[in-house]
């Protein structure tokens, strides 16, 4: 695999900067992000002028994925209770997930895409409870995220996309090895590489980055998003028919301190947590 080149990065970021599903308010709070002297207050006016990303924001932080103790009513709520970057990268997470292709000739299964995305990210929240050193919601977004460069490639090269779906089929492998075969592209580092151009954290950036990481000492938020993502697969919560569970990568269940079968064990039953995660398949 090559590295992507400077000029393919920026044409891509550029085709995904001007998605007519992008709403104006996204595009706003980025802007914000970008602002030092941002005050939650304008984050807060730029949220609630769109109802649609208010509304989402607050069933997502109002479900069981956060079991606040009580039901938060307003995003200036939301932003005493949660803080700022937590509001601001999950109404930018929530939207992203909205990208999602539509058009039949990238094959692409936007509610298997939904459902598997949510399911990661609220077990790897549960996981990151190993490591209170790590903002929590991090590990939220990270696996809300962590599959974002699947989108990308879904949108902006539409053909090989499916080509990859076909040939990750006949050859029984994932549907992130097809990708790569097909395109040269590793969602990951994609994905990676737009969270940065929109100001995501590093350290969430890096951890979708390093989410297959193969040697090294991976990051928490990395392994968590590794084994969330595997958990869910084994739980029947997958996005492609070849993305099956496999067992956790070494430098990840050295993180973790355990193998596949004992995090899962550690979970116990995730049953809820997807059921829920399928109710949210409409956001």
């Amino acid at each position: 695999m090559t590295p992507l080149s400077p000029d393919f990065v920026e044409s891509v970021l550029d085709a995904i900067d001007r998605l007519q599903a992008f709403p104006v308010s996204v595009q706003n709070i980025l802007k914000l992000t970008r602002d030092p002297h941002c005050a939650p207050r304008d984050l807060v006016e730029v949220i609630q002028r769109d109802p649609i990303v208010t509304i989402k924001v607050l069933r997502v932080v109002n479900s069981a994925y956060y079991s606040l103790p009580k039901q938060i009513t307003s995003i200036d709520h939301a932003v005493v209770l949660l803080g700022f970057n937590t509001i601001k990268n999950l109404a930018l997470s929530i939207t992203a997930l909205s990208l999602a292709p539509t058009q039949p000739h990238a094959a692409f299964d936007g509610r298997a895409y939904l459902h598997h995305s949510l399911g990661c990210a609220a077990i790897a929240r549960q996981l990151g409870q190993r490591f209170p050193e790590v903002e929590a919601n991090d590990f939220f977004i990270g696996g809300l995220l962590h599959d974002f460069g699947k989108v990308v490639i879904a949108q902006v090269m539409p053909a090989q996309f499916k080509k990859a779906l076909e040939y990750g089929l006949w050859h029984e492998v994932s549907l992130r090895r097809a990708l790569i075969e097909v395109t040269g592209i590793d969602q990951a580092e994609l994905g990676a590489m737009l969270l940065a151009h929109w100001r995501f954290p590093d350290a969430l950036v890096h951890g979708i980055r390093n989410q297959y990481a193969t040697q090294g000492n991976p990051p928490a938020l990395a392994a968590c998003i590794h084994a969330a993502n595997q958990v869910c697969k084994h739980a029947g919560a997958d996005f492609a028919a070849t993305d099956k569970a496999t067992a956790l990568l070494p430098p990840m269940e050295h993180t973790l301190g355990g193998t596949l079968e004992t995090i899962m064990e550690s979970l116990g039953d995730v049953a809820a947590l997807l059921q829920e995660a399928s109710q949210f398949t409409d956001l």
